[in-house]
């Protein structure tokens, strides 16, 4: 079986152990979480094949790697959601002004959120 044809369980055990806790990845915040779960998503609905996802994702942390960035362990969900966008893109799923805009307004939601109260899109 190539990664391409990988089953999502497969890939899951396949995570490092500093990760899983009860057979289960841990993340540090929720949308560390989300963006996993569409990335598998994706593939399970046949729309992106492992050796796809993992090129683009190479690819994001390549280019952050070029820019300098330290690898101290706490950027990869962000290079995930990096190439999640990236593919999303590529694919013609969403625009890149589609992705500005809605990260501009969670910005914006989340600065007048008070601490605590769950953010809220208008």
């Amino acid at each position: 079986m190539t990664s391409a044809e990988k089953p999502s369980s497969e890939y899951r055990s396949s995570l490092p152990e500093t990760t899983r806790e009860d057979a289960e990845p841990v993340f540090d915040a929720p949308w560390q979480a989300a963006a996993f779960a569409m990335t598998l998503a994706l593939y399970e609905r046949g729309l992106v094949t492992w050796t796809e996802w993992t090129a683009y994702l190479s690819s994001v942390i390549r280019d952050a790697q070029a820019s300098g960035d330290p690898d101290r362990g706490d950027t990869y969900y962000a290079y995930w959601l990096t190439a999640l966008e990236r593919i999303a893109t590529a694919k013609g799923w969403v625009t890149t002004d589609a992705l500005l805009k809605c990260r501009n307004a969670w910005d914006e939601a989340a600065r007048r959120t008070p601490h605590g109260k769950p953010i809220e899109l208008r």
